[in-house]
């Protein structure tokens, strides 16, 4: 996706078990402001407005955002009702911006054979 200009976002959740920390990772990678609310509105807020989008998406606003996160299993473990609430987060944030763009992608990263399976067909 970077070879067609996307800026690209790595959201690494390993060892995130709590939603502090998540929140936190995603205030981390996401570059959000300080004043970012540490919740999952606020969350869904952040990845709709470009204005606090991370500043190598801000420079390519025509373009789109790849937020990949990985790790993430462990905390779908930990917290699987809000894991739900996240990956319910993502989609309605990239369904919101298909039908306004820029174009916003969240990529979960499976890793490797050593990760546990988990089932995302509900």
């Amino acid at each position: 996706m970077t070879e067609h200009g996307w800026a690209t976002v790595l959201l690494d959740l390993t060892g995130a078990e709590e939603k502090a920390e998540f929140m936190e990772r995603c205030a981390r990678a996401l570059e959000l402001p300080e004043w970012f609310g540490r919740n999952w509105d606020a969350l869904a807020d952040s990845l709709t407005d470009v204005s606090v989008w991370p500043s190598s998406a801000a420079e390519r606003p025509d373009r789109g955002l790849l937020v990949v996160v990985t790790g993430w299993q462990g905390y779908a473990a930990a917290q699987p009702g809000e894991w739900d609430v996240a990956q319910e987060v993502f989609a309605e944030a990239v369904d919101r911006m298909r039908e306004r763009g820029p174009a916003l992608s969240v990529m979960l990263a499976l890793g490797g054979s050593d990760q546990p399976f988990t089932d995302m067909t509900g």
